[in-house]
């Protein structure tokens, strides 16, 4: 099946016996569905992950999603019953599945900087470049897909507190610029934003491409210093720690060597979610990242989370999901980022999701008969 397979397996189920399908209603993935079989036959398919599940498995699903419009949840639910098959990603290890959540923020910009806003987004720069197997220095981890290309030698390219220290200075990539560091480095940890200009225009960013460094979590950090307790990690509690200890900025986001660049995205429809790694627009609840060196763009997880409850009005977190996005923190089988939404209150959301839960993979009929 794949490399990975040693550590995890996938364990048929039946519909019947997932607890929690019969509450939920996924007749708004449909129309996403649509959208990921453009991408998929106009644009180009979906990388394979080390599951082996590609876009042409997938493509049956979505054709048949094409014409269909769900008249009720029992009718969404039974077009998934009648042309999936649902697996248990079950770790070896024994551990639970784990999920957190991402949201797209709201940022207030300035085209120009000023004594307010002083804080860059950056475009990708040209002399970075995407490495592989065939171009990347021996002395550079096998991590870094990106480097820098500089008179024909690769190196690794410069890290968080370079750039911030005016490495990009002079060369015309910033996007706009923001009034808070802090707010600049958690939308590289999120990915994208929304970005409100002075003059009442919105645009959006999104990920272009990343330095290439390993990202290291600043929660993590602050925890092994003792700095905040496990148990209260979020990012709220994170961006409070930094607001009481503004001399100390700097260095713990410097302790986060990564650093993303992002592109302008159109907005077409200020109302739809932002477009992101599967190259659709991300539905708010419904809309997951996952790890693509093992799974494929376009596929839907069921993900069961029985103490996530602020989601659902205090009701155990039961939804199917379509696998959209991914992130450098999101590594595993059986690990996700629930995309909550734009905007303050989606942030309030996601910052504290931090939750055990059941990954359930539906394939569709043709190749889950690969997996028996």
């Amino acid at each position: 099946m794949s490399d990975h397979a040693s550590d995890f397996v996938l364990q048929a189920i039946s519909f019947d016996t997932l607890e929690g399908w019969k509450d939920d209603d996924p007749s708004g993935l449909f129309e996403v569905m649509r959208s990921c079989r453009r991408q998929i036959t106009d644009v180009k398919p979906y990388r394979t992950g080390s599951l082996g599940l590609s876009s042409e498995d997938l493509l049956p699903l979505l054709a048949a999603a094409e014409d269909f419009t769900p008249s009720s949840p029992a009718s969404a639910r039974a077009f998934f019953e009648m042309h999936c098959r649902p697996f248990l990603i079950r770790r070896k290890d024994g551990n639970p599945g784990f999920v957190t959540a991402f949201y797209e923020p709201d940022i207030d910009v300035s085209e120009r900087p000023d004594e307010i806003f002083r804080f860059p987004f950056y475009r990708r720069p040209d002399d970075l470049i995407d490495l592989d197997d065939a171009n990347r220095p021996a002395g550079l981890d096998k991590a870094y897909a990106f480097g820098r290309l500089q008179e024909g030698h690769v190196t690794a390219y410069p890290d968080r507190r370079a750039i911030d220290q005016g490495f990009l200075e002079g060369r015309g990539l910033e996007i706009a610029w923001a009034k808070s560091k802090v707010d600049v480095f958690f939308v590289h940890v999120q990915g994208a934003a929304r970005l409100r200009y002075e003059d009442g225009r919105i645009g959006r960013i999104t990920y272009a491409a990343k330095a290439g460094h390993v990202f290291s979590a600043i929660g993590k950090l602050l925890i092994e210093r003792g700095e905040i307790d496990r148990a209260e990690i979020s990012m709220q509690a994170i961006r409070a720690w930094l607001a009481r200890n503004p001399e100390r900025v700097d260095e713990v986001l410097w302790h986060n060597r990564s650093y993303i660049f992002f592109r302008d995205a159109p907005v077409a429809d200020p109302q739809a979610g932002p477009i992101a790694a599967a190259k659709v627009p991300l539905l708010a609840g419904r809309a997951l990242a996952v790890d693509r060196m093992i799974h494929t763009f376009g596929f839907a997880f069921f993900i069961r989370a029985e103490s996530l409850t602020h989601l659902d009005q205090g009701r155990p977190f039961r939804r199917l999901m379509l696998a959209l996005d991914t992130g450098s923190a999101i590594v595993g089988p059986a690990r996700g980022d629930i995309f909550t939404g734009s905007g303050d209150i989606a942030g309030e959301s996601a910052g504290t999701v931090r939750n055990d839960a059941d990954f359930v993979i539906l394939i569709p009929n043709a190749a889950a008969g690969r997996i028996d």
